[in-house]
């Protein structure tokens, strides 16, 4: 598709960012033997330790019950637990065992990698540019998600 107008530039240019960063997912998941959304999931807690169901929720921005069935999967899987919050028994804290810190890390390993790779294809001197243009664009995602709540 080549147009001029910019706004479908760029749903073209996303649509097919969305098709790379999806096929390079299933196929770097799949030794893992869990789905895309545990998968979030399972780097979300690792990424803050340990988390609340609400959060995680917000964090992904998925209801409650759906981030409920997600952290069973987990959980029956032995890479995650959950247990009562303490000072608040209405709260879930999430958190991921020794398994779950072991594939977190991998996967955490093999995407920092395959980036690395990714990043590397583009001349150094255009890096910083497509960085800070990644960033303005998740900016306006984000703006634009806040005005409409």
């Amino acid at each position: 598709m080549n147009t001029t107008e910019p706004h479908k530039r760029l749903r073209e240019l996303i649509r097919q960012l969305e098709r790379k960063t999806g096929a390079l997912s299933d196929s770097q998941m799949a030794c893992c033997n869990i789905t895309m959304a545990q998968c979030h999931a399972l780097i979300e807690i690792g990424r803050a330790g340990h988390i609340s169901l609400i959060e995680l929720s917000e964090a992904l921005g998925l209801e409650n019950s759906t981030i409920s069935r997600t952290v069973n999967h987990l959980v029956n899987a032995g890479v995650a637990s959950r247990e009562t919050d303490p000072a608040n028994r209405r709260y879930v804290i999430i958190s991921l065992t020794g398994d779950g810190r072991r594939m977190f890390d991998g996967i955490e390993a093999g995407m920092s990698l395959y980036y690395g790779q990714i990043l590397r294809k583009i001349p150094i001197e255009k890096q910083e540019k497509v960085l800070s243009g990644i960033q303005i664009l998740l900016d306006a995602f984000i703006a634009l998600e806040e005005e409409k709540s």
